[in-house]
């Protein structure tokens, strides 16, 4: 079958590398027909690039990629359709083939082969090649490209270019009958989580314990920090980046043979959710936990009719913009997602929101049970895997989701003996210890000054430099990180600012820059706190910032330094994590940091701050040599000259800048909070891991 195959390639296209740059592939058509899918198998071909990948596109699919650069050509050969559940294909790695004929079209004296084979029904393939030649990236480079394509907004908060006479929730339901899953989604047994904040982290905690309960989850959160692949998660993993290409190029195809004027491609949170609704389905998980993306009334995952639970984490004052400038207003688009004969669950919330939740609980029918923050007596000595007090509302509600849910789908007296309120199932325990969220009260030690290895640590500092991450971006949420951020580095008994340090008996104390370090050989350290922020433009730093800085001071905690820098990720462009991050980066505009800045020192410096504009000539790309060390009495505002806060062109300079001073001095000590905008967490992740 592959020898027809390729023979009919080269007598259709004698030189198909050729042929390919003068026009664009056709798309590959796959049928659907009734109970299942008449699919082709098809071999594509690219531009400069003589080596095929084979991937598995659709059940019976099997698809040889090269390098995408264009969208390809393609052969198709029938194989027998097949029920659309009833596969079980064996191909989740990419490998890397030659055929003859592109072989020699190469090189016409090689006479190289690849072993493999090909089973219509068991697709295995094998191949001789080394597995360090498998390459991916242009592949899923090409993928987020048409990612990026989706994006219709320039910039959070503007309006929407999708036109036509249907509405968003109406397009999506076509788009779902599109990719066939009108008749499956209904399959799904969903627990459906909208809130202000927390909502990541209770759908991550339900996953944690579904899955220690033995259930095959799969999780759908936003947004994604580094790679899109981490929205898609399948048992707690993110999903491989060949089935995401996988279903990608599916979804991608299907749509774009069915558009209309009335029906465009979908934007992309619209795109990636029927995407996770295809996933879900195809990978036949037990349990999709789903985490609304904006609000929840009208966002693009309230297609779910029929969910076995719903929850709303807490509720505050974000994305006004989109949702009303009123809790009640904000809470009326939450309480969306409540569905008639579906159980809901809430954690305390200021009463102006709980009555708009339990007015329309009552509307429906429906109980609203509200669940008090988890008693640490029923975690038996285990601690949370999420760090922050702010947590153990999340844990609960996150508890109650998942007690509904079992029960709702039968699975309670087959898993549990007995029911005691006042306790938790170890299961419980163990997902509530093992759950896992990046870019939430995250902490990083950086050792490279040490070596080229990043370790993740879940307590306080131990090392030179050290990253407390955490993507908090309203009111509420900065208070939730500054209390968790100030918890965390007084744990460090070793390193006391000076103000509050008396005689510790530990040995001969030294000050130096405001902090003391003990005379303890394992400890001679010198501690800076650092704050790293960016937030967006749509945001209120002038509520911010004060709110951070009055959480940490309460608890005894002060920054050192502020460091204000734009974010390297762009609101129109999807990135992969293999994507390369330039070094040195075009000019921006920091207008906005420098409003930042100015809002920052006003709150160090009181009415007495010079209400003018900062200077914003050539600021640098990393901050200046001194300071690090330079004292608060040099900071002179009326002259512009600012010890305590700097602006920064460079995100990139700034983490070596960082780097750099813990190696030029061994007794120093950073500890950097990374904050405001879960975007700069992404790009402080993706620069710090490679």
């Amino acid at each position: 079958m592959l020898q027809a195959a390729t023979n009919e390639v080269s007598r259709c296209h004698p030189n198909p590398r050729t042929h390919a740059l003068e026009q664009r592939a056709v798309d590959v058509r796959k049928k659907k027909k009734k109970n299942g899918f008449c699919s082709t198998n098809t071999m594509h071909f690219f531009p400069d690039t003589s080596r095929p990948y084979v991937k598995q596109e659709l059940p019976g699919v099997l698809l040889f990629h090269l390098k995408e650069q264009l969208f390809p050509y393609n052969l198709n050969w029938k194989v027998p359709c097949f029920p659309f559940f009833n596969c079980n294909l064996d191909l989740f790695g990419v490998r890397r083939l030659h055929s003859q004929e592109i072989v020699r079209q190469k090189d016409p004296s090689s006479r190289k082969m690849s072993t493999w084979a090909v089973k219509t029904m068991d697709m295995d393939v094998t191949t001789e090649e080394d597995s360090a030649a498998l390459r991916l990236s242009p592949a899923y480079e090409t993928a987020m490209e048409a990612l990026s394509s989706l994006i219709t907004r320039q910039k959070r908060g503007g309006a929407s270019k999708i036109g036509g006479k249907y509405k968003k929730l109406d397009r999506m339901l076509m788009y779902i009958k599109i990719l066939g899953l009108e008749g499956h989604l209904g399959g799904l047994k969903i627990i459906h989580v909208a809130g202000t904040k927390g909502k990541g982290s209770t759908c991550a905690f339900c996953e944690a314990i579904l899955q220690e309960c033995g259930f095959r989850t799969g999780l759908f959160t936003s947004p994604h920090l580094i790679d899109v692949r981490e929205r898609f998660r399948i048992n707690g993993l993110d999903i491989t980046e060949d089935k995401f290409l996988l279903h990608f190029w599916d979804c991608w195809h299907r749509l774009k043979e069915n558009l209309t004027e009335d029906l465009p491609m979908p934007p992309l949170f619209q795109f990636l959710t029927v995407m996770a609704f295809k996933i879900f389905v195809e990978e036949k998980v037990d349990v999709a936990i789903i985490e609304v993306g904006l609000g929840g009334k009208k966002d693009s995952t309230n297609v779910i009719k029929e969910p076995v639970v719903c929850g709303i984490a807490s509720l505050g004052m974000d994305h006004m913009e989109a949702l009303g400038d009123t809790l009640a207003e904000i809470a009326s688009h939450k309480a969306g997602i409540f569905k008639p004969q579906v159980p809901a669950f809430t954690v305390p919330q200021r009463s102006e929101a709980m009555d708009v939740l339990s007015e329309r609980a009552n509307e429906l029918m429906i109980p609203l049970e509200v669940v008090a923050p988890i008693d640490c007596k029923w975690l038996d000595g285990i601690k949370l895997s999420l760090s922050g007090d702010h947590q153990y509302s999340n844990a609960a509600l996150a508890a109650s989701l998942c007690k509904s849910w079992i029960r709702s789908t039968g699975n309670w007296e087959k898993l549990f003996q007995h029911d005691d309120k006042d306790s938790l199932p170890e299961p419980f325990i163990r997902g509530l210890s093992t759950a896992r969220l990046f870019g939430r009260a995250q902490i990083v030690h950086d050792s490279s000054s040490n070596s080229s290895t990043v370790s993740m640590v879940n307590g306080a500092a131990s090392g030179d430099l050290t990253f407390y991450l955490d993507g908090a971006h309203s009111p509420e949420s900065l208070e939730a990180c500054g209390r968790w951020f100030a918890t965390v580095v007084k744990d460090d008994k070793n390193l006391l600012p000076l103000d509050s340090c008396l005689k510790t008996g530990i040995g001969e104390e030294v000050s130096e820059n405001g902090f003391v370090y003990t005379g303890s050989k394992e400890s001679n350290k010198i501690s800076k706190r650092i704050l790293l922020f960016n937030c967006m433009d749509v945001r209120d730093p002038q509520i911010l910032l004060p709110q951070l800085v009055n959480t940490c001071a309460t608890l005894g905690t002060h920054f050192s330094k502020a460091i204000f820098v734009p974010n390297i990720s762009t609101y129109n462009k999807v990135t992969s994590g293999a994507s390369a991050v330039p070094f040195h980066l075009p000019a921006k505009d920091l207008t906005w940091q420098f409003n930042l800045q100015r809002i920052w020192e006003k709150i160090l410096h009181g009415k007495g701050f010079p209400e003018k504009p900062l200077k914003k000539e050539n600021p640098a790309c990393f901050p200046p040599n001194n300071f690090l060390y330079e004292d608060i009495s040099h900071c002179k505002p009326a002259d512009g000259n600012f010890a305590c806060s700097t602006v920064v062109s460079s995100l990139p300079q700034t983490i070596k800048w960082l780097r750099d001073c813990v190696k030029e001095n061994p007794r120093l000590r950073i500890q950097v909070l990374v904050t405001g905008s879960l975007h700069l967490v992404g790009d402080v992740l993706k620069l710090i891991n490679r």
